[in-house]
């Protein structure tokens, strides 16, 4: 069995893990990325909205708010910076009625709270102005919002990483960590399966980025306090995407607005760098990491959803798109949980990062999580 010492081990390569990878390389760490498949970034950070949220619907005070707000900022800054494909698009979240424009007053308050200060209130008329095909009666203006190529935004993380003297190694999955009790420089014991299966890797420090994994590998991990491993997943939330051929008759996002207590946004209109419109995701509870078909039979839900705010989608004119899942931590009916960015200040064990629950605003937020990392690993260097 080969045993090697390592510094620094991320385990995932999507967006986020590259993401802290990258901060814990530039802070002179060096570091090791882990990835169970052939390749980065093939798992929910392929299969989003490729969206930049401005920070408006997470609630105050939470990493997610704060995440966020600081995340978008500086992802605006990098994007331009490295030359990576972005568009600051704006998004209207539209009400259909007079109940949902209080529901609109109670999201403008508590954007403001979070920091978000660029909303713009739109009456029918305005918002058609900008829209001419929208139907609301009323919206607010996300100047902030925008899209980005997420494939180009991990090439970036990932040449900056390799710049800084890091390492990618795919077709790693990782079998189980060890909480060792030694010296500061050996902290966790990695332990690879499959065709890695001989090898072991002592690290100072360890962050478990996996993802859609993150919990199952928060269990396989000795030493970690049983209550600080969340609940395994009994079912995982399904989100399915339906494309519109053509080029939308739009320029911004929209996002209806949904009840308080929704698991997700609603089915919200997003458009790639092509201008190519996509509708979704819906929320479907589902059993297996799989099941990410797409039912075309879905295609007449989405629709007369999308019509509440676009009476003129064209018959039959959705087709089936993609599918991804989310990384909760909560099961259905529950609401929605906060990031958990777990370090030794809260669980005791020396050089261990779990990233837990990162689902969206994970992409807008990866490089103030890479920053959130770097101080969770320097409390127990």
């Amino acid at each position: 069995m080969g045993v090697e010492q390592v510094d620094c081990v991320v385990i995932g390569a999507g967006v986020v893990g590259l993401a802290a990878a990258r901060a814990l390389a530039l802070a002179g760490r060096e570091v090791l990325v882990l990835e169970a498949r052939e390749t980065f970034g093939t798992q929910t950070s392929a299969r989003n909205s490729e969206v930049i949220h401005a920070g408006i619907y997470y609630a105050p005070g939470s990493l997610k708010a704060r995440l966020c707000v600081q995340g978008r900022r500086m992802l605006y800054a990098y994007c331009a910076a490295r030359s990576v494909p972005h568009r600051r698009c704006g998004k209207l979240i539209v009400a259909g009625d007079a109940a949902q424009v209080d529901v609109l007053r109670g999201i403008q308050a508590q954007a403001v709270a979070n920091g978000v200060h660029d909303l713009q209130w739109l009456t029918r008329d305005a918002a058609r102005a900008l829209e001419p095909e929208l139907d609301c009666q009323a919206a607010l203006h996300s100047p902030s919002t925008g899209i980005v190529d997420s494939h180009g935004l991990m090439l970036a993380l990932l040449g900056d990483l390799e710049h800084a003297g890091g390492l990618l190694v795919p077709h790693s999955p990782v079998e189980r960590l060890v909480a060792r009790d030694g010296p500061a420089r050996v902290a966790v014991r990695v332990e690879l399966a499959g065709a890695a299966g001989d090898t072991v890797l002592l690290a100072r420090t360890v962050v478990n980025a996996a993802g859609l994994g993150a919990i199952a590998l928060a269990h396989r991990t000795q030493g970690l306090d049983p209550a600080h491993r969340p609940p395994l997943p009994v079912c995982w939330a399904k989100g399915s995407y339906f494309t519109l051929p053509g080029r939308a008759p739009f320029r911004h996002l929209i996002y209806p607005v949904v009840p308080p207590g929704a698991p997700g946004l609603g089915v919200h209109l997003t458009l790639d760098l092509g201008g190519q419109a996509r509708f979704g995701p819906d929320v479907q509870w589902v059993d297996r990491l799989d099941d990410l078909q797409v039912d075309p039979a879905r295609a007449a839900t989405f629709g007369a959803e999308v019509r509440r705010y676009w009476p003129g989608l064209p018959t039959d004119a959705l087709q089936p798109g993609y599918a991804g899942l989310r990384p909760k931590l909560t099961e259905p009916g529950q609401p929605a949980a906060d990031f958990r960015v777990d370090g030794p200040r809260s669980h005791g064990v020396p050089g261990l990062v779990n990233l837990l629950g990162i689902e969206s605003p994970g992409l807008t937020s990866c490089l103030a999580l890479g920053q959130q990392v770097v101080a969770e690993a320097q409390a127990s260097s």
